[in-house]
């Protein structure tokens, strides 16, 4: 019986925790979208999707040359059919680049904390004046709701409540899945339990992060234009096949045909194969 049995789901990871303090806090490894953004986003997907289905499969049963009702049926079903695939395959993905994007943000911000730390603490203050300080100088530097802002702000209201700096520290690694954050809590911990040097601590992890930033940017600027060649090259189909279809509309009915059918999918699925792998070796991570 039990080897019929369905394991229950995992349930989703909310979005947001509660701290010691009440305080809303970010799970920064999820976003989940609201409605007018995936209205928004699968409106964009479907449009791309309709438009490049129609590209390459518009045309299709016609008769001596002219459309039949059944070219316009198929017309609207694989359009509309491409678009409902582009649509959905596209809110995952854009999802992703969102959380990526904003664990970007929130690396970049965590250096400029260490940073502004690593000054208030050579200054002679100790751990709890010292966030104090660093929340009032990134106030200048950043706008209000900035993600390091909010979590300085976590922090100085635990600090207030008698709430362990450290325990705070490994909270804000954990919901940031940043492996930078979470090394720096855990080693923090270590050090603020067993009487460390704290100063000596956050100079080194500012350093470490600041040259592995500069690593990044580098390869990034490298790799740039193969990634903008990567972009040309799977629009070149698409251009191309519009333009044949706009410049000579009897070579282009051959695309209707059995074989151009054929031809047309085969190079679609190599095109978006290839798209795939592309990405995934132009993905480097330090």
């Amino acid at each position: 019986m039990g080897l019929f049995t369905k394991k229950p789901k995992a349930a989703p990871e909310p979005a947001y925790f509660l701290s010691a303090t009440n305080m809303k806090t970010v799970n920064y490894k999820v976003y989940y979208m609201s409605i007018l953004e995936k209205i928004l986003y699968f409106i964009i997907g479907f449009a791309v999707g309709a438009c490049v289905g129609y590209l390459f499969y518009g045309g299709l049963a016609k008769n001596d040359g002219e459309p039949t009702l059944a070219t316009y049926v198929l017309n609207v079903l694989i359009s509309g059919g491409l678009g409902l695939l582009a649509g959905t395959k596209f809110l995952p993905m854009r999802t992703q680049q969102i959380i990526v994007t904003r664990k970007k943000k929130l690396g970049i911000q965590f250096r400029d904390m260490l940073e502004a730390l690593n000054t208030s603490l050579g200054a002679g203050k100790n751990v709890r004046d010292s966030f104090i300080a660093v929340y009032a100088d990134l106030s200048v530097q950043y706008d209000e709701g900035a993600y390091i802002l909010n979590e300085l702000q976590i922090i100085n209201a635990g600090l207030g409540n008698n709430v362990d700096v450290e325990d705070m520290l490994l909270d804000f690694g954990k919901r940031s899945g940043i492996d930078d954050i979470i090394s720096f809590a855990n080693v923090f911990k270590i050090c603020y339990r067993k009487g460390g040097n704290i100063k000596d601590t956050i100079r080194s992890t500012h350093e470490i992060l600041s040259d592995k930033m500069e690593i990044r940017e580098d390869i990034e600027t490298i790799i740039t234009a193969n990634k903008n060649e990567q972009n040309i090259m799977m629009i070149m189909p698409i251009a191309l096949i519009g333009i044949i279809k706009m410049t000579s509309p009897e070579f282009a009915d051959n695309f209707a045909k059995f074989s151009g059918i054929m031809s047309t999918t085969a190079a679609i699925v190599m095109f978006v194969v290839a798209y795939f792998v592309g990405k995934a070796v132009l993905d480097i991570k330090i």
